[in-house]
């Protein structure tokens, strides 16, 4: 951190604490060399994802898409919201991590047949109808040849 006054490269840390609710840490930093002592604010630098569409469109990405179509494929199932909301937020998590400023809605879509596979094969089959988009009854009857196989 380069310093206000003097313009010197370095500074030392003398006190860190969390601010607007563990959001940000303010940090108290002194000058190397010329001892003048400044403030500091960390925030965590939130990347906003877009979501690429199958038609390419972009739109920024929401949670409530994923929560809603994941609810509606467990209605009725013995799901609880917490699971969902579990499934929702190992997906976000796994969006972070990838550290990629854009993804496709069909990443989206397997990474949620893939954990709803694991969850309820009832809501999985739902989820993949609407997601894939089945034609007709062959290709429904092939996804659920492919789940009676594994």
């Amino acid at each position: 951190m380069k310093c206000p006054y003097c313009s010197f490269v370095d500074s030392k840390v003398v006190d860190s604490r969390p601010t607007d609710e563990g959001q940000s840490i303010r940090r108290r930093r002194e000058c190397i060399d010329c001892k003048k002592r400044f403030t500091t604010y960390e925030k965590i630098e939130e990347v906003p994802i877009i979501v690429v569409k199958k038609n390419g469109n972009r739109e920024s990405y929401d949670r409530n898409k994923i929560l809603n179509g994941i609810i509606k494929s467990c209605e009725k199932r013995p799901v609880s919201i917490k699971d969902i909301e579990s499934i929702v937020d190992e997906i976000e998590t796994e969006l972070s991590n990838s550290l990629e400023k854009e993804v496709t809605s069909v990443t989206i879509g397997e990474m949620v047949m893939n954990r709803l596979k694991g969850v309820d094969e009832v809501a999985y089959v739902r989820f993949a109808s609407v997601y894939r988009q089945f034609k007709d009854l062959n290709t429904f009857m092939s996804e659920l040849k492919k789940l009676l196989g594994e």
